[in-house]
C-alpha cells in the first residue's frame, strides 16, 4: 500500500478529533442535536486551522444514514463515500479556478432537484472569496432562499473580500489560530502512535515553525521524519528549519547591550556556520525582545519559558524603552533583508544598528557637558566649557560621586550629560531652559509634545539633574505655542540642512548632470540622503 502522508492519514473523521475550535465545535453540536441548522454556513480562518475539515463532517452529520446528529456513526455507506470524497450530494468547488459567472450559473442549475443519496445536498465552496461579483450575484439569491433540502458551507481565508449581502445570509464562525501548546501536544500524540522516536525540544520546533497552522504541522512533520531518519532529533531538526539555539540570540543581544562588537562578529561567523534563516533569527531575536518586554513589565510573568534565565539577565542591562527601539530595529530589519546585498548582509546590519542606538552604560559613558565657564574662572581646562552650538566636543566633567556646580546652564549640553534616555531624554529634547526659581528650574515645552510631560518622565528628569548639581531641584514644565529653538528642533534643522546640501551637491555635480542630458531622465530627490 502507498504511504499515506500525516495531514490526511490523520485528518479528524468527527468533531471529537478536532484540536482546538471549541467556540465552533460547541456552536455547530448545539445546531446539529437541537434540529437549529442554518441553510448557510461560512467559515473564516487561516490556512490548515480546520475550514474544510469541519464543513466535510458537518456535511458528515447531515447526511449520516442513522439520522441527523453531531456524532456521524462513519460506518454508513454515506459517512464512507464522504471520507472518501465521492458521496455523490457532497458538491465540493475550488472557487479558486472557477471564477467566472457560467460556471457559478452551471454549478446552480441542478439546486433545485432533490438529492440523489443523501437527506441534503450540499454545496462546499472552498475559497469563496475568488468568485467574481457577477458569480457572487448569482449565488445570490439561492443563497437567499435555497430550497430545504440544500446546504451551503463556505470557506475563506479572506472574509473581507466577500461582499456584505453574501455575510449577512450565512452563520459565520471565525476559526482561531492553533497554540504552539495545542499543536506540540498533538504532534506528540501522533509521533507516539506512529512509533517515531523523538526529542521534545524538536517537537517544539515543528510546532513553532507552524505558525498556528495544524495542516503545516504535520506537513512539517512528515519532512521531518525523513530528514531525520525517522528519529526526530533537536539538532537535526533546527538545521532543517534553519532555526538556532536560544544561546545565540542571548549572546547576540549582549554583545549588543555591551557594545562589544568584535564579540559580535565572533559570533556572526560562528552563526554563518550553521547556514541559518536569517529572517527566522531576526523573528527569535524579536520573540525573545517581546518576552523580555514582559519580563521587565511583570518579573515572574513567564515562568514556562527555558531561557527565563538569560532573559532576566538581560533584563539587567537594558532598560524598558531600549527593548521597544530593539525590538522596532528587528522587525523593520526582517522588511529590509529583500533590500540588502545578501541577507546576512542585512542580518549584521540591524544588529550593528541595534549597536548604535545602544546608551552606553553609566560606568563607561562618555560624559559630555557644555556648561558655560564663570567669569573670571582661572582653573580653564576641564572647567572651561565651549559653546555646543559650534559643535565642538566638551570637556568630561567630574565623574564619580563628584557633581557639578551650578551654574545657568546651555540646555543642550546639560542634557547630553545627564543620566537619562528614551523617553526622559526625549522631554528634555522636546524643551527648552527659562530661569531658576529657588530650587525649581522652569522650562518650557514644546506644546506639540506636551503629552510627554507625564509625572513618571518629569521625575526622571528631575532626578537626574539633581544628581549631577548635587542638590535637590525641580521641574516646573510650561507648555508653548510659540516656536522654541528646542534641542530637537536644532537638531532636525541641521539635519534639513545636511539633506539640502546633499541633494544640492548631487543635482548640481557635472557628471550627474551629464549622464541626465545622456539618458534623458532626472535626479530624484527624495532619494538622496547625506552620509552618516
Amino acid at each position: 500500500m502507498s504511504y499515506q502522508v500525516l495531514a490526511r492519514k490523520w485528518r479528524p473523521r468527527n468533531f471529537a478529533e478536532i484540536v482546538g475550535q471549541e467556540h465552533v465545535l460547541k456552536a455547530l453540536i448545539n445546531a446539529l442535536d437541537n434540529d437549529r441548522l442554518h441553510h448557510a454556513f461560512l467559515f473564516t480562518g487561516t490556512r490548515g486551522v480546520g475550514k474544510t475539515t469541519i464543513a466535510r463532517i458537518l456535511a458528515k452529520s447531515l447526511n449520516c444514514e442513522n439520522g441527523v446528529s453531531s456524532k456521524p456513526c462513519g460506518n454508513c455507506s454515506a459517512c464512507l463515500e464522504i471520507d472518501a470524497g465521492r458521496f455523490v450530494d457532497l458538491i465540493e468547488v475550488d472557487a479558486a479556478s472557477r471564477t467566472k459567472v457560467d460556471d457559478t450559473r452551471d454549478l446552480l442549475e441542478n439546486v433545485q432537484y432533490a438529492p440523489s443519496r443523501g437527506r441534503y445536498k450540499v454545496y462546499l465552496i472552498d475559497e469563496v472569496h475568488m468568485l467574481s461579483n457577477h458569480s457572487f450575484n448569482a449565488l445570490l439569491k439561492t443563497l437567499e432562499e435555497p430550497p430545504p433540502h440544500v446546504k451551503f458551507l463556505l470557506a475563506t481565508t479572506d472574509p473581507q473580500k466577500l461582499p456584505v449581502t453574501v455575510l449577512s445570509r450565512c452563520l459565520q464562525f471565525n476559526l482561531k489560530r492553533l497554540p504552539v501548546s495545542l499543536i506540540e501536544a498533538h504532534v506528540g500524540h501522533i509521533l507516539d502512535s506512529e512509533n517515531v522516536r523523538h526529542e521534545s525540544p524538536a517537537v517544539g520546533l515543528i510546532a513553532a515553525a507552524a505558525d498556528g497552522s495544524m495542516r503545516d504541522a504535520l506537513s512539517i512533520l512528515d519532512q521531518a521524519i525523513a530528514y531525520c531518519g525517522g528519529n526526530l532529533q533537536e539538532a537535526e531538526v533546527r538545521t532543517m528549519l534553519g532555526t538556532i539555539e536560544s544561546s545565540y540570540v542571548s549572546s547576540l543581544l549582549e554583545a549588543v547591550v555591551n557594545k562589544n562588537g568584535k564579540l559580535l562578529m565572533e559570533t556572526l561567523a560562528r552563526l554563518d556556520e550553521l547556514a541559518p534563516d536569517y529572517e527566522l533569527v531576526l523573528s527569535d531575536i524579536a520573540s525573545c525582545l517581546q518576552r523580555l518586554a514582559i519580563v521587565k513589565a511583570v518579573p515572574g510573568m513567564l515562568p514556562e519559558f527555558t531561557d527565563l534565565q538569560d532573559l532576566h539577565a538581560l533584563s539587567e542591562l537594558l532598560e524598558a524603552e531600549d527593548v521597544q527601539l530593539f525590538y522596532q530595529i528587528a522587525i523593520l530589519g526582517k522588511r529590509d533583508l529583500q533590500l540588502s546585498p545578501s541577507p546576512r548582509a542585512g542580518f549584521g546590519m540591524t544588529l550593528l544598528r541595534m549597536m548604535a542606538f545602544t546608551p552606553p552604560s553609566p560606568e563607561s559613558k562618555s560624559w559630555q557637558v557644555s556648561l558655560p565657564a564663570e567669569r573670571g574662572d582661572k582653573t580653564g581646562g576641564s572647567n572651561s566649557f565651549p559653546d555646543a552650538s559650534r559643535g565642538t566636543v566638551p570637556a568630561n566633567p567630574p565623574s564619580g560621586n563628584k557633581t557639578a556646580e551650578w551654574r545657568e546652564p546651555d540646555w543642550i549640553g546639560l542634557v547630553e550629560s545627564l543620566e537619562i534616555r528614551g523617553a526622559a531624554q526625549q522631554l528634555a529634547l522636546n524643551c527648552v531652559y527659562r530661569s531658576r526659581e529657588g530650587n525649581i528650574l522652569c522650562l518650557e515645552l514644546d506644546s506639540v509634545h506636551e503629552h510627554m510631560a507625564t509625572e513618571q518622565l518629569i521625575k526622571r528628569l528631575e532626578d537626574a539633574i539633581s544628581r549631577y548639581f548635587g542638590e535637590t531641584l525641580k521641574l516646573r514644565i510650561q507648555p508653548a505655542d510659540g516656536e522654541l529653538a528646542t534641542p530637537a528642533k536644532q537638531d532636525a534643522q541641521r539635519q534639513e540642512e545636511r539633506l539640502k546640501a546633499a541633494q544640492a551637491a548631487i543635482i548640481s555635480d557635472p557628471k550627474v548632470r551629464e549622464l541626465c542630458e545622456t539618458f534623458g531622465t532626472q535626479v530624484n530627490p527624495q532619494l538622496i540622503k547625506p552620509l552618516d
